[in-house]
């Protein structure tokens, strides 16, 4: 019989009261920080942080830069002259909705104003300006080439300004500005360059990280083409707004399909296992305590909440359970027991589920000091979550069920099925080393092809939308963008200067037919000493009025018709030099923008995107620029999709790293815990073998593993030595009946299907997590008990010491001695 539990003493009444007062008091504040708590569900929370310059100035043009808002639309079908007309309609509605900064589909009346700036401050701007220049020789040549184009196509734009510019440089800055060439154009619309569709740029005014703003841009954007459709057009819109804007709309609805299948798968497993309401619910309290603590945690640390830290939530929901299903089926009393079961569970089982959180604490430490913002996210909530699960099972549960819960439910049958598992799978401990050499070989032979090199594998936006982005994006720049100079300083002038140099070198691969053009920041602000050089070199009225009779000798055109140039000259030579401040409100801020990153770290980076020859090999084209600029320390040549897969390896390389030290973390606390060299190899010996074939069976399916499945495998050394621990427990602590063996399984199913929950997500953060935990945990029971060897009724880990505890047969009736 079941001695009488003794009535609880006074002290302990009054700790158990404390203890829920203090939990309740715990969820009060965690529901507070939730309702204050930003949530968000931008791509750029895995977007890594950069650790130099360049990559940190590339990144932060991929998170908020012109790039980030920048929409790219595609008009097919139907006839040519409706998709030109459609085009021109489209531009004409969206310029004048104040969602968007700038709208461009080569009509030339959009750059009117930045065509108007340029010519009011084209002294500045000119590399031309010099004192040579503006010397009799040189005004001459300078207008001699001018009237030369009044014979050219170009002479309907030159002749309304030959009184203000004859030496042409407005021209000359414009020219220097499209030298990359663009987008085909025909009637003042862009075309593809088989003509089949129109194409257009539109630049919204709201930060890239603002979806709210991007999802109304993208709608006016399709409310506009409506508006102006023929019958027969097709609208293709891409670009960074909308992936953000539609990887939001899929995060949200797959957080709340994952909140609620979870939910309502654990809680159906549960339920069958307990065959128990009030079980249900106390097996759900850590579960919800660990939810609330984990967004807490995170909002606090980071400002705000990703959505897919959210999805991450079912897999705390398959683990914190784990702590609730050990007390309740192990707290229960039986035949023989003494005692309340909450003081027998917290002297018999809490140790070790104390020392299984712990190391489940180390695995998940490798992501929140990951460099994605968003893994960290998800290594601070669940870090926090199942601390906060744990200690709700181990002071609210053991006073609201003292002696765990009485329903049988499926909980016999899962011990019993436990119990026959652990008496067959050690036979197959053999042939399960064997394969894990084998596929240990198989790795070793596959190792070049055994990890992914893309940050886009990242990403969750589908194929077929990159593909069209790219398509668009090729047909709209105005070459080959991937070459990229980066030139970073912490002297905001000095880094111009800097560039200065480069666009000389530049300008001379250009010359000879390498490089087709680039794009400079200092088209736009060039560096003080460069303003203050060129006004030095502007001539005061005498001395230009006289220089210009002497150019003008013997031409047709009179020096009295170019008083509006001396007149222009002389306001250039006191006009306040262009700075960065003050191009904020010109119409050249967005070509400025695009060039120029202002570090956290107070440096300042400007990139120029340089555009090689077709068909310059891009090898070749990167090998001269990098010979050209070899002696200016400041620029730095670079291929951008070689620098973020170089960005990605850095952060595998690191991941891995800090997964070593994870393992080894989890290693070194079972270590201090069992305090046996024998018993710690035959507890980690089922752990590498199930890393050792789930990373087999990635191979052979011939999918390469990246940060997120290495993160995964070591949350299954993690959650895996749990399970090992326990089976140590049985053998050594003298508790192995059925109800502890179903109280292992019911965990381990509750763990597999929760992260194959998120297996099956469209959320690569979350589904490659969920394919490597969900098979690898799995795994790590079976082989656990298969490394666990039957001895006189007894189980032990192989090569372990005597033996304490006894598993019955599983024929035998639970109690039977």
């Amino acid at each position: 019989m079941t001695a009488s539990a003794p009535a609880p003493r006074p002290d302990t009444l009054r700790r158990g009261r404390v203890a829920v007062v203090l939990w309740l008091l715990a969820l009060a504040i965690g529901a507070w920080v939730i309702a204050h708590t930003r949530f968000s569900a931008d791509l750029s929370a895995f977007l890594p942080a950069a650790p130099d310059a360049r990559q940190r100035a590339l990144i932060e043009q991929l998170k908020s830069g012109v790039a980030a808002r920048t929409l790219l639309v595609g008009i097919r079908g139907g006839e040519a002259a409706q998709r030109e007309a459609a085009s021109r309609l489209l531009a004409q509605r969206l310029r004048a909705d104040a969602a968007f900064e700038q709208v461009l589909n080569g009509d030339f009346a959009a750059f009117a104003a930045v065509g108007r700036w340029v010519f009011d401050h084209r002294y500045q701007l000119s590399p031309a300006v010099d004192a040579r220049h503006f010397s009799a020789q040189g005004l001459r040549d300078a207008i001699d080439d001018t009237l030369a184009l009044l014979g050219t196509p170009a002479g309907a734009l030159v002749k309304p300004l030959l009184d203000r510019d004859p030496t042409g440089e407005a021209q000359r800055i414009a020219e220097g500005a499209v030298a990359g060439g663009g987008p085909r154009s025909v009637d003042g619309v862009w075309v593809s360059r088989d003509g089949s569709r129109t194409l257009l740029m539109a630049q919204t005014r709201a930060d890239g990280g603002d979806l709210d703003a991007q999802a109304h841009a993208i709608a006016a954007v399709r409310a506009a083409f409506a508006a102006v459709v023929a019958p027969g057009l097709e609208l293709q819109l891409t670009g960074a707004p909308k992936f953000a804007v539609d990887s939001r709309t899929q995060i949200e609805a797959e957080t709340r399909w994952l909140a609620i299948a979870g939910g309502v798968l654990m809680s159906s497993l549960l339920l069958l296992a307990f065959a128990s309401l009030r079980a249900l619910g106390a097996a759900l309290l850590p579960v919800a305590t660990g939810i609330v603590a984990g967004i807490a945690a995170v909002s606090l640390w980071f400002g705000s909440v990703h959505g897919a830290t959210l999805g991450f939530g079912t897999t705390l929901i398959g683990e914190a359970v784990d702590y609730a299903i050990y007390y309740l089926i192990q707290a229960r009393g039986g035949a023989g027991t003494v005692g309340p079961g909450w003081r027998r569970w917290v002297r018999d089982g809490w140790p070790t589920v104390r020392l299984g959180l712990l190391t489940s604490v180390c695995g998940f430490l490798a992501l929140a000091f990951s460099g994605f913002p968003g893994l960290a996210q998800l290594g601070v909530f669940s870090i926090a979550g199942l601390v906060a699960a744990a200690l709700t099972t181990r002071y609210v549960l053991t006073v609201w069920l003292p002696d765990g819960t009485r329903g049988v439910g499926a909980r016999r049958a899962l011990g019993r099925l436990a119990a026959r598992l652990v008496h067959v799978l050690p036979h197959a401990r053999h042939a399960f080393t064997a394969l894990a050499l084998a596929t240990l070989a198989l790795l070793v032979w596959r190792h070049d092809r055994l990890w992914q090199t893309e940050l886009s594998s990242l990403s969750p936006v589908p194929a077929a939308a990159l593909a069209l982005e790219a398509d668009l994006r090729h047909e709209l720049l105005a070459g080959d963008e991937r070459t990229m100079v980066a030139v970073s300083g912490r002297d905001a002038e000095a880094v111009l200067q800097a560039v200065e140099a480069v666009g000389q070198r530049l300008d001379a691969l250009v010359g000879a037919g390498t490089l087709t053009g680039y794009e400079a920041i200092t088209r736009w602000l060039p560096s003080a000493a460069a303003q203050q050089r060129r006004r030095a070199a502007l001539p005061d009225a005498p001395a230009l009025q006289a220089a210009l009779a002497q150019a003008l000798a013997g031409s047709a055109l009179n020096a009295n018709r170019l008083a509006p140039f001396v007149d222009d000259v002389q306001r250039a030579r006191t006009a306040p030099p262009i700075t960065m401040t003050a191009l904020a409100d010109t119409p050249v801020a967005t070509l400025a923008a695009a060039l120029w990153v202002r570090g956290g770290d107070g440096t300042f980076t400007a990139l120029v995107p340089a555009w090689r020859a077709p068909g310059r090999a891009g090898d070749h084209a990167q090998r001269t620029l990098e010979h050209a600029l070899r002696d200016l320390p400041a620029a730095q040549v670079f291929n951008v999709g070689d620098e973020l897969r170089r960005l990605y390896r850095h952060y595998s390389d690191e991941a891995q790293r800090q997964a070593l030290w994870g393992a080894l973390g989890v290693v070194v606390l079972m270590a201090l815990w069992l305090r046996s060299p024998t018993r710690l190899l035959a507890v980690c010996k089922p752990l590498a073998v199930a890393v050792v074939l789930t990373m087999g069976g990635f191979a052979l399916l011939g999918v390469p593993l990246g940060i997120l499945h290495l993160v995964g495998l070591l949350l299954v050394v993690a959650v895996g030595s749990n399970y090992a621990l326990y089976l140590d427990m049985l053998q050594h602590q003298g508790a192995p009946d059925h109800d502890t063996l179903a109280s292992l399984l019911l965990a381990n199913l509750t763990t597999v299907l929760s992260f194959g929950l998120i297996a099956v997500s469209q959320i690569p953060a979350l589904s490659a997590i969920g394919r490597v935990v969900a098979p690898g945990a799995l795994l790590a029971l079976l082989l656990a008990a298969a490394y666990a060897v039957r001895h006189d009724g007894a189980v032990r880990a192989h090569g372990a010491g005597p033996v304490r505890g006894k598993i019955a047969r599983p024929d035998t009736p639970p109690g039977a001695p």
